[in-house]
């Protein structure tokens, strides 16, 4: 059994008792939508002519949502729906960014991700969807698809249907009839300042955009969404970078013996690693809308999903450094030697894991880079060599490991510029939402933060500095103005990667 939904646009007149039905039915508050109307508009006047979509979650097969759920608040029922449990959900949003298709939002009053659920306590006691009973043309069709005997069943093999976004292979099971392609692909009409009765965000319309307000079809009504996540985010993966980097790299020079008797610098190292992991957590328990809830990650875990992983390594990583800083003090050598590859490997994972979680966030199409886990890895060492130069004074760094750190923060430096430039941004984009995003980046709002602060301040004036200067002064604002740099390339790329449309 295989519960499906057909919305038949020969027959639709965008009244909007569908969204009016679920409201009621589903207590759904003012502002948020599990099933809206969408209207565009074709032609030149006077002969124009208004199409409607109905956008709703699509109940996949391969659901995305589920998979990055880090406590099964969603999960899919035997008859197929996709559906959702208000009391386990943490509010951490990655469902949201994981549905291509706009479905999830979050109740203001539970602060709980929700979603169409198909009705299912209707239809557990055999009724129909509200929004199936309150259709006045019937255009709205529900049932098996796995039962070649129902209505929807006999639709599909005598219809030509479509679906929303095959590409990303989520299989879903809302089928569009005679679908207006405008209407149910977020990049293929223009999209002005505002809607009839509806804003939205006012950045989409910039001036990298304008020559799509010269295409035929545009967007008259619509729904804004907000993006799920700021600059919580952003700076999370700033402070990870520094607690992974500052601990791995005195770990890496002394383990491997490349450089002898930086036993200060190593204490150091771990302090700030754990220092800045506490920041981390802080910054991820509150961004959640449930933070009361942070504990069922680890009691209640998903392990499909990588933030459920990612908690997991970033506790051990908190652990093993904890026991190192314990055991380097007492002067037990064997033991912290072995704790402190133990705190490399973890340092290396806490950096990277969020590669993989982005990857899942497969609603965001500028961030499913294959170079993303290693442009993470790189950027840790950036953030580590940066902040033990900057306490070297104070740590009565050597100068064979001064050398050695600068020179590393030089080339991690120009590989992190490489891997921005010829890995993600001159890299050719498939995905329209993805070159759209790159649009924003390199020509649109966030150009000056992402060319003047992370490329030029934060990173071609350091290499310069340090290249140039001996002094130790040099060091400390080049080290300085990576650090902020990386923020703000962590700020662009969460912030413009939520940006283009994908409803």
């Amino acid at each position: 059994m295989r519960y499906g939904f057909i919305i038949d646009h020969r027959k639709c007149i965008g009244c909007h008792a569908c969204t009016v039905a679920c409201k009621s039915e589903n207590n759904v508050p003012i502002g948020a939508f599990r099933t809206w109307v969408k209207y565009i508009e074709k032609g030149q006047f006077p002969n124009t002519r208004r199409y409607f979509n109905v956008l709703r979650c699509n109940h996949c097969d391969n659901a995305p949502c589920i998979r990055i759920c880090p406590v099964t608040a969603l999960f899919r029922r035997p008859n197929g729906i996709v559906d959702f449990d208000p009391e386990q959900c943490i509010g951490c949003k990655a469902c949201m960014q994981a549905c291509p298709y706009d479905a999830l939002y979050i109740n203001p009053y539970t602060n709980t991700a929700e979603k169409c659920n198909f009705c299912a306590h209707r239809v557990e006691v055999g009724l129909e969807p509200a929004c199936v009973i309150v259709c006045p043309v019937q255009a709205i069709i529900a049932g098996d698809l796995d039962n070649p005997d129902s209505h929807i069943s006999s639709l599909l093999g005598r219809q030509e249907v479509h679906v929303r976004k095959p590409e990303q292979g989520t299989l879903p099971k809302l089928f569009y009839i005679r679908a207006e392609e405008s209407g149910i692909t977020p990049d293929a009409c223009s999209r002005p300042d505002f809607f009839m009765w509806s804003e939205k965000m006012a950045e989409l319309n910039t001036v990298a955009f304008q020559e799509e307000m010269e295409k035929k079809a545009r967007t008259v009504y619509d729904i804004s969404h907000d993006r799920p996540w700021g600059w919580k985010v952003s700076a999370y993966l700033w402070t990870k970078s520094i607690s992974s980097g500052a601990f791995l790299i005195p770990a890496l020079l002394s383990g491997l013996g490349i450089v002898s008797g930086i036993f200060n610098l190593e204490i150091f190292g771990a302090i700030t690693g754990l220092v800045f992991l506490a920041i981390t957590g802080l910054l991820l328990i509150f961004d959640l809308k449930r933070p009361e809830r942070f504990y069922r990650i680890l009691t209640r875990p998903q392990w499909r999903s990588w933030l459920t992983i990612g908690a997991y390594i970033i506790t051990g990583y908190g652990l093993v450094i904890s026991l190192w800083l314990a055991v380097a003090t007492m002067g037990w050598g064997a033991l912290s030697d072995g704790l402190s590859w133990a705190g490399a490997v973890l340092a290396a994972l806490t950096a990277i894991y969020s590669g993989f979680l982005f990857g899942q966030a497969e609603g965001r199409d500028l961030w499913q880079s294959p170079v993303m886990a290693v442009h993470l890895l790189v950027q840790a060492l950036v953030a580590g060599a940066a902040v033990l130069l900057v306490a070297s004074p104070a740590i009565g760094m050597s100068a064979q490991a001064y050398s050695i750190i600068s020179k590393m923060l030089v080339g991690s430096l120009i590989l992190n510029i490489f891997i921005i430039l010829a890995g993600e941004i001159l890299t050719p984009h498939t995905s329209a939402d993805a070159k759209r995003a790159i649009q924003l980046i390199t020509r649109g709002p966030f150009k000056m933060l992402f060319w003047g602060g992370a490329i030029v301040a934060g990173s071609l004036i350091p290499i310069l500095l340090l290249l140039i200067g001996q002094a130790e002064g040099y060091a400390i604002v080049a080290s300085l103005l990576s650090l902020a740099g990386l923020l703000a390339f962590e700020h662009v790329w969460i912030m413009a990667g939520q940006a283009a449309p994908l409803s």
